[in-house]
């Protein structure tokens, strides 16, 4: 029964809208479970939050360029660099290098050097928390959060490489079992390699679902797609 007042109140705000499920994101915001034993004869509301995702990327995009107006880059790269030079010295692996540069209103860090995979861990796990820490030592003094995106020895390209080849190998399976598939939590950089992978796809569309660092990837089928 729930479900189905979901369902009914998902498709009237989505008719209401003009766009399709695949171009909106839902949200209930009331759980009709939460009923107290003095309302259980009291009509039940469903309420639901049906945003664009024409919108929200709008909304994004506006608030990242008031972001990037804001930002001083050059005291975020002085102190980066300032922090890289004390903490490479401390590190077992002593040919190390480092570059610190602004690049599409986000710091890119490239770190190079020999036996530098302690620095990246399993999947990264390392890599991204260095890239936590960085981030957070860019932003120091800054009224905006400066966006660090680390690279070590070349692991984004293979990551990347990797994580599009895993896309299109589960486009292929969702495709044909039409059952969703819910990938492993992923950082935003990764998510975003795998919903630009599918964009264009025919046969599949992504989400994704839950709160960060646990947000991850979902697969679906798109709508009134026929594999036969």
């Amino acid at each position: 029964m729930k479900e189905k007042q979901h369902g009914e109140a998902i498709e009237k705000g989505l008719k209401a809208l003009g766009i399709t499920k695949e171009d909106a994101e839902i949200k209930v915001l009331e759980n009709e479970d939460k009923r107290s034993f003095f309302s259980i004869l009291a009509p039940r509301v469903v309420k639901v939050q049906i945003t664009s995702k024409k919108e929200v990327k709008i909304e994004k995009v506006k608030r990242n360029k008031e972001e990037m107006a804001h930002t001083d880059f050059g005291q975020a790269i002085k102190q980066v660099e300032e922090f890289l030079t004390k903490w490479s010295k401390t590190l077992p692996s002593k040919d190390i290098h480092y570059e610190v540069k602004q690049e599409e209103g986000y710091l890119k860090i490239d770190i190079n050097g020999d036996d530098l995979n302690y620095l990246i861990g399993h999947r990264g796990e390392v890599l991204n928390q260095l890239q936590i820490i960085l981030s957070s030592i860019a932003s120091k003094n800054s009224e905006y959060k400066v966006r660090v995106i680390l690279n070590i020895c070349g692991y984004k390209e293979r990551r990347e490489k990797s994580l599009e080849e895993l896309a299109d190998k589960l486009e292929k399976t969702v495709a044909r079992t039409k059952k969703s598939i819910t990938l492993e939590p992923m950082t935003a950089y990764e998510r975003k390699i795998i919903h630009t992978e599918l964009q264009n796809s025919k046969r599949v569309v992504t989400s994704s679902v839950g709160e960060e660092p646990y947000r991850k990837v979902v697969i679906s089928v798109r709508q009134n797609y026929n594999n036969k």
